[in-house]
C-alpha cells in the first residue's frame, strides 16, 4: 500500500466502517468525523511502513489506529478543549444533515438509550462516582472527598461502574451488524 491509489482504495473500502466504529464508541457524530479524518491522515503518513499483504491486515491496522485515536482523544481531549475555549477558538461544525446521517448509521440513539438504562442499573454510589470522575472530569481525590470515601474506594466504584457499562455495551459496539 505504498502508492496513493492503493491508499485511496483502502479509504473507499473502510471509511464508513471506521466512522461508525468511532461514532459508536464516542456517541458523538461530529467527534467521529474528526477522529476518522485523523485516523486516515495518520494511516496515510504511515502507509510506507505498513508491512501487511491482505485486506484483512489493512483493516486490522486501520482499526488499531482508530482505537489509538479514541484513546488519545480521551486522554488529551479535556486539555485541548479547555485550551481552545481559553483562546476563543472554535472549529467549524459539520452540517446537520451529515451529523444526522452518521448518528443513524451508527445507531447512536439506540446506544444512548441503552447507556441510560444501564446507568440506571448501577448502584447510586457507582453512578455518582462515574458522574464526578467521567462527566465532571474531577481527579480521584476530589471524587473521594465529594463521596466521603477513601480514594481507593472511589477508584473501585468508578472501575466497577465502567466495567459493568462496558460489559453491557460491548455486544452493541460490534461492527458485524453493519453488514
Amino acid at each position: 500500500m505504498k502508492d496513493a491509489d492503493a491508499f485511496a482504495a483502502l479509504y473507499n473500502r473502510e471509511v464508513q466502517d471506521v466512522l461508525v466504529f468511532i461514532a459508536r464508541r464516542t456517541l458523538d457524530a461530529e467527534l467521529a468525523l474528526d477522529l476518522t479524518a485523523e485516523t486516515f491522515a495518520q494511516a496515510f503518513r504511515g502507509r510506507r511502513s505498513f508491512r501487511g499483504t491482505s485486506e484483512a491486515e489493512e483493516r486490522a491496522w486501520l482499526f488499531t489506529i482508530a482505537r489509538r485515536q479514541i484513546g488519545r482523544y480521551h486522554r488529551r481531549g479535556a486539555v485541548e478543549r479547555r485550551a481552545l475555549e481559553a483562546l476563543g477558538a472554535t472549529l467549524p461544525p459539520a452540517g446537520e444533515d451529515d451529523l444526522r446521517e452518521i448518528e443513524e448509521l451508527a445507531g447512536l440513539d439506540t446506544l444512548r438509550t441503552v447507556l441510560g438504562h444501564e446507568l440506571e442499573r448501577l448502584s447510586h454510589d457507582q453512578r455518582e462516582a462515574l458522574r464526578l470522575r467521567v462527566v465532571e472530569e474531577r481527579p480521584y481525590p476530589e471524587v473521594a472527598d465529594a463521596l466521603g470515601v477513601s480514594e481507593q474506594t472511589a477508584r473501585a466504584r468508578v472501575s466497577r461502574g465502567l466495567r459493568a457499562l462496558g460489559r453491557a455495551l460491548e455486544p452493541r459496539l460490534a461492527l458485524e451488524d453493519l453488514r
